[in-house]
Parts: structure tokens; C-alpha cells; sequence
């Protein structure tokens, strides 16, 4: 594994996905499990705090970029502001956004070196877009979603993959507050499970069940 020093708060680091499975791990099951890819990504980065004494602290940002032969990964730690309220990056957006990665997703894990609890309830826009999907074990699950009031508005696309389904909502920072998001999200989540599926990979390997207007599809052909 190759590990690049970015600053004090920042490191990259690229594992091929030749390394991936001399470690154990299939090259499919760290996209489509959470627990695997969990346990790959604390292994990688027991590795970078020992080369680089980079410290978990706080709450992080993850990055990752599917390259042809491996996986490039950025992780930056987040700094609270004086009032300890408003989260910030070390690295300015400039700079960021002219790193090589192109897919952000949020740092879901729990607690790591330092017993530090990292926070899950960071919202991250790209380009103004909140992405986020959601797995069904059943479809009456989905039925029973769509019974709920206040979503048929949500700009939402199903995919089916394996054995699943999985819903993708989009929010735009424009038009809707966090508090919102949360709520909606809260109520997704009784019904479902968040998933580490990206849009990206369903529109890849999954198949489009509804194109647009999931909750209003459902509920007039299933209520």
C-alpha cells in the first residue's frame, strides 16, 4: 500500500486490488458489505497510523476513487470551530477539489485508536446534491413507505440488485434544510437501511425499476 502525507491533517493512500485479496478480502465484497469494507478500511488505517502516527480524532472525511487496478483513499480529519459547533476541513475547497477523487462519501464507523467517537451526522452536498440510498429486504417494505405522507415530492429513482432494492433520493441544498433531510431520512430509516451501494455502481450492475417519482409510482399501483 502506497501512503501519501497531504498536511498534518490529511493523508492519501492507494491499495491495489492485488493487495486487497492477499489480505483476505474480495475484490466484490468490500462494495457491497459494510462490515467488510469497514474492517478493510480500519486495517488500512492501522497501517497508516503506524507509518504516518496519523491519529483518528474526531469526526472525518472519507474519499474514495475506484481506479482500473485499486483504490485511491483520502481521509481528512474535520476541525470543530471555536464554538464547537460548525464543522471545518483543514484543506480548502480549492485545493480539495483539485485532488484525484471523485465520489465522497460520509465516515460511518465507530470508534478506533484513541476510543474516539466519530460523528455520522455530517450531510455533504456535491455541487449543491445530496445523494442517498437506501436497501429493502422486501418490497412491501417500500409499499408501506410510500403509504407515509410528505415524499411523493422527493426526486427518487429504484434500482433492483441481487436480492434487493434500493432506493436513491436526492436533496437539493437549495431547496431544503438539514433539519428536513434529518427528518426525512429518520423516516426512510424505519423502513430501510441505509446502504454503501453507490449510485454509481447500480447504475453499473443493478437495473432501473422506476426511472423517477418512486413513492407516487408505488402507491398507484400498489396501494
Amino acid at each position: 500500500m502506497e501512503i501519501e502525507r497531504i498536511n498534518d491533517d490529511t493523508v492519501k493512500f492507494y491499495i491495489s486490488y492485488i493487495d486487497i485479496e492477499e489480505r483476505g478480502f474480495d475484490r466484490e465484497e468490500i462494495w457491497y458489505s459494510r462490515e467488510r469494507s469497514e474492517e478493510l478500511f480500519w486495517e488500512m488505517m492501522d497501517e497508516v497510523h503506524q507509518e504516518e502516527e496519523f491519529m483518528i480524532e474526531g469526526p472525518l472525511w472519507i474519499q474514495v476513487q475506484a481506479l482500473e487496478k485499486g483504490l485511491e483513499v483520502l481521509v481528512t480529519r474535520a476541525q470543530l470551530s471555536k464554538d464547537g459547533q460548525k464543522l471545518e476541513l483543514p484543506i480548502s475547497d480549492e485545493k480539495l477539489k483539485n485532488l484525484p477523487v471523485d465520489e465522497k462519501i460520509e465516515s460511518l464507523l465507530d470508534q478506533h485508536f484513541q476510543g474516539k467517537q466519530l460523528d455520522s451526522n455530517i450531510l455533504q452536498f456535491e455541487d449543491g446534491i445530496l445523494e442517498f440510498i437506501t436497501e429493502f429486504e422486501d418490497f412491501d417494505d417500500l409499499i408501506a413507505l410510500s403509504n407515509r405522507c410528505g415524499l411523493d415530492e422527493l426526486v427518487s429513482k429504484l434500482f433492483a440488485y441481487g436480492n434487493k432494492y434500493y432506493l436513491c433520493i436526492e436533496f437539493s441544498e437549495e431547496e431544503i434544510d438539514e433539519e428536513e433531510i434529518d427528518n426525512i431520512l429518520s423516516l426512510l430509516l424505519e423502513y430501510s437501511e441505509e446502504s454503501p451501494i453507490t449510485v454509481h455502481m447500480l447504475e453499473e450492475y443493478g437495473k432501473v425499476v422506476m426511472e423517477s417519482d418512486v413513492f407516487e409510482t408505488v402507491n398507484k399501483y400498489f396501494a
